[in-house]
């Protein structure tokens, strides 16, 4: 392998705000398919992969969610828990958490300058650089290997499945929430394409478990699990769940496995909600019946009750009363839009979106424009925003067949001038939206929470 120039044995990167802009610096090689490089990242580590236990998590819609019911049950069950996830709302460290709490700043730099002259040397290879994501998912194997000593992490792909940097590890149990369309231009545009995608991470004999409901998508998991001879848990068939109940603080329902019945309560609100969470039950059944892990109900219930995720119909405000959620493709518009209305009591409902340049929004404005009664469309500070005025051309063209004959659609390009409007236009009565990109969503959360070591970022 041949260094490239500015490879150093000290420690080219001195503070924190250094290693994140290095690692962020790295955004431009994109996404790219291929475990190559992560593969020669960690040859060179010595693999330190091999010896952690990872629950693998994939799908379109809910992985985040997913990943903090199960941790969170396992944090309170006494396991020494680490978490990698992504996009991250608030700020770098996010990505990696263990116990709960974001890495620290020190041990964050640390290992990127032990990253720092590997990533150098394979970027000077015929490989070509480690992207972003790929430098990232070898931090986050490096802290908890070596730095925090997790018993076991609980592991998000970052994109589809197959070919995602994540699926270097050899997981102890996978997970697939569901299959949408979603990142299509990379995964597929067919719903058998994503689920092929998804499907990738399940690997020889390790159990999957599964809500994924289209029967061609399920198809292709269950021959994918049959020929890995890993044992398939399905929603609707190994197990399934019954909404009992729920408001605005909380909502129960019945989960029925293949060894027991229970009444579960969670804190997140949105029926959706408790589909992922069957899901994390489902699999905390697995690892308890077949790898032995100790999991006591007082627990288990604690953990689904506390858990909480941002940016998933989150609360930021009371006055006016105002939620986040990062529903960003149809699947995600669906699930709000049958929320709000189930869950939420208002006289009007104001929703404030913002998007990425991609080519779903039709789809996601047919489930969005029937419920509101003022659409304000803004664009996030980010550098693949969808421009507002085509997104509010695309409302105008839908607006006869799909809304309100009363609907107002504001269009303010500035997202601080847009949430301004959003806020002086919910009542004590109404209700007051923002949803689309997390990139969005991460930008007002801080402005309301004021948060100001903000940053965000896939």
């Amino acid at each position: 392998m041949s260094n490239m120039t500015g490879s150093s044995q000290t420690a080219p990167l001195i503070h924190y705000s250094e290693a994140v802009d290095w690692i962020n610096g790295l955004i431009p090689f994109g996404i790219r398919p291929g475990l190559e490089r992560i593969q020669q990242l960690l040859d060179r580590l010595g693999n330190p992969h091999r010896r952690l236990k990872f629950i693998h998590v994939a799908g379109t819609n809910g992985k985040g969610s997913t990943c903090a019911f199960l941790t969170e049950v396992l944090l309170q069950s006494g396991y020494e828990v680490g978490t990698f996830t992504s996009p991250y709302i608030t700020k770098f460290t996010n990505r990696f958490q263990f116990k709960g709490e974001d890495i620290e700043e020190e041990v964050l730099l640390k290992l990127a300058n032990q990253l720092y002259p590997l990533v150098q040397e394979i970027a000077g290879s015929e490989l070509g650089s480690p992207t972003m994501f790929e430098v990232s998912t070898a931090l986050a194997v490096l802290f908890f290997a070596h730095e925090a000593v997790a018993d076991v992490v609980v592991w998000e792909t970052g994109l589809g499945g197959r070919m995602d940097v994540t699926n270097i590890v050899n997981p102890i149990i996978s997970i697939i929430t569901n299959v949408g369309m979603d990142h299509t231009d990379i995964l597929g545009d067919t719903i058998q394409e994503i689920a092929a995608e998804k499907a990738g991470i399940i690997k020889p004999a390790v159990p999957v478990v599964t809500a994924v409901s289209q029967p061609e998508a399920l198809d292709i998991i269950r021959h994918t699990a049959a020929s890995k001879r890993s044992t398939l848990y399905e929603m609707g068939d190994q197990f399934r769940y019954e909404h009992l109940s729920g408001d605005e603080n909380s909502q129960t329902f019945r989960f029925a496995g293949p060894f027991r019945e229970l009444d579960i309560e969670i804190g997140m609100q949105g029926e959706h909600q408790c589909a992922n969470a069957a899901c994390a039950m489902m699999a905390v059944e697995v690892l308890r019946h077949y790898l032995a892990f100790i999991i006591e109900p007082e627990a288990l219930l604690k953990g689904f009750k506390n858990t909480r995720w941002a940016g998933r119909l989150e609360q930021v405000s009371s006055s006016p009363r105002l939620i986040l959620d990062g529903a960003h493709n149809p699947e995600g518009a669906e699930s709000l839009a049958n929320s709000l209305t189930r869950t939420y009591t208002y006289r009007k409902l104001n929703l404030m979106m913002g998007m990425l340049a991609n080519k779903h929004h039709d789809d996601y404005l047919k489930h969005i424009l029937p419920i509101v009664d003022t659409l304000i469309i803004t664009e996030p500070d980010f550098r693949r925003k969808m421009d507002a005025n085509a997104l509010a051309d695309i409302a105008e063209r839908l607006r006869e067949p799909y809304a309100k004959q009363s609907l107002q659609i504001i269009y303010e390009p500035d997202w601080k001038k847009a949430l301004e409007i959003l806020k002086s236009r919910t009542e004590a009565e109404d209700l007051g939206v923002v949803s689309g990109t997390l990139y969005l969503i991460a930008d007002v959360r801080s402005d309301l929470l004021g948060l100001s070591d903000a940053e965000k970022g896939w």
